[in-house]
């Protein structure tokens, strides 16, 4: 499989490169040259089939012979070595819960993918790399747990200083080993544009043999497709599925459009924002306008550039009319996420995060006017919030054991400004 850039102005590479790259030279993003539907056949039995060999056919389009047959069976039976259980919250609405990785959040899929590829490429040549990846929250956990004692891989992870919670920050910052954690003094754009701009930087890029573990990564968008196709599979045959996406840096939902091509019947795509209200601003008005981040409960979410929007944009055309005929734009307060999760925990007894609560709006809006089956995702579990969830159900929260364990560990971090040059003598000590 080639892989090309958005911007179209350096060669194809293949999936290898483009994963050790992540980012092309001239500041695109990759994207596969064709996006190859899956047969007949692999629709007809996919209600029968194991999630591990759903995952396998989907990611062997995206590979091809890069990667033999049992060595790509490995990678996807150790990526998903959890549940993703599909759970109705009420009729005809249901939670893809996709927290029940080691970090409980979503992310466990796409890092432990990307570490796992990245792994095998390098034990074939030997090939030392170091991962540069910013986060608003669940990304740097989730890679810092998929790389750890991972041989000739160093990661460095970026996060804004005071803009995740509590938890979140332990994960990342507690591992030692091969993973180094840098408090920066901004928002998540700002940690978002230090890798950018490390990455255009080529000389900085070719000395220190930098790549991304951020949704910019194929490697990560590769198997959030795979649980598009697990839920279709779950629900069974012939029914209207709509898909709710609670979207910061868009990297799910351009997952969920890809195996759309891939010819997975999903009827509508929603993207559920927060007060960064980006691409449903875009959908509203026709005009894409980054512009800072805020500062929300639902922090994971707190993008104000979108690094995925170019690559939906490049699926589309550039035609916003193109992106309206298959996503629908909502944006939510606060204050009505917070009302979301007491009210559904109070009616129900299912506890949302803040995350899943904007998923769970934006999917409730949509089917005001839809009679389809209804699914939002859940991307991490609450006791990651324990500051916001707990006072709005006025109880205390269980903390799962693996969250529990992270707790007590000493946090070891890195203050820097959002500043190239401080980066780069980080890089330095490596």
């Amino acid at each position: 499989m080639k892989y090309y850039s958005t911007n179209k102005q350096v060669p194809e590479v293949s999936f290898e490169k483009a994963i050790f790259q992540g980012l092309p030279d001239d500041n695109g993003l990759y994207m596969p040259k064709t996006i190859q539907p899956l047969s007949v056949e692999f629709f007809k039995n996919i209600h029968e089939m194991t999630l591990h060999d759903i995952a396998y056919e989907v990611a062997k389009k995206f590979i091809e012979d890069e990667i033999p047959e049992r060595d790509l069976r490995g990678i996807v039976e150790g990526t998903l070595d959890f549940d993703l259980p599909l759970v109705e919250v009420e009729k005809g609405i249901y939670a893809l819960e996709l927290y029940h990785g080691p970090t409980c959040a979503f992310k466990d899929v796409g890092a432990r993918f990307l570490a796992r590829c990245l792994s095998y490429f390098s034990r074939q040549s030997d090939k030392k790399a170091t991962i540069l990846v910013a986060t608003s929250g669940d990304t740097g956990s989730a890679v810092a747990s998929g790389f750890l004692g991972m041989k000739n891989i160093n990661v460095v992870i970026l996060y804004p200083k005071g803009k995740i919670s509590k938890i979140q920050e332990q994960q990342l910052t507690t591992l030692g080993e091969n993973i180094t954690a840098c408090e920066v003094e901004g928002t998540f754009d700002d940690c978002q544009k230090m890798v950018k701009d490390a990455f255009l930087n080529l000389e900085l890029k070719k000395k220190y043999n930098l790549t991304s573990a951020n949704s910019i990564n194929m490697a990560r968008l590769v198997p959030q497709s795979f649980y598009y196709f697990w839920t279709y599979a779950m629900l069974g045959r012939d029914r209207d599925v709509v898909i709710s996406v609670p979207s910061g840096n868009y990297g799910n939902l351009t997952a969920g459009l890809l195996a759309k091509r891939m010819g997975l019947p999903i009827t509508q795509f929603i993207a559920s924002a927060n007060a960064n209200d980006i691409v449903p601003s875009y959908l509203r008005t026709g005009q894409f306008e980054p512009r800072k981040s805020v500062e929300t409960i639902s922090n994971a979410m707190d993008v104000g550039n979108p690094s995925n929007f170019y690559r939906m944009n490049d699926l589309y055309g550039s035609s916003v009319e193109n992106f309206r005929s298959e996503i629908k734009g909502f944006t939510y307060s606060d204050e009505q996420t917070g009302k979301t999760i007491k009210k559904v925990y109070g009616d129900t007894g299912y506890l949302l995060d803040p995350h899943g609560a904007v998923g769970y709006l934006g999917l409730k809006e949509y089917l005001t006017t839809s009679d389809a089956v209804g699914v939002f995702l859940e991307t991490a579990h609450p006791a990651k919030f324990l500051d916001i969830v707990e006072p709005i159900i006025g109880e205390k929260l269980e903390i799962p054991q693996r969250l529990q364990d992270y707790i007590e560990r000493q946090k070891v971090a890195i203050e820097i400004d959002a500043d190239l040059e401080q980066l780069e003598s980080i890089l330095e000590r490596l």
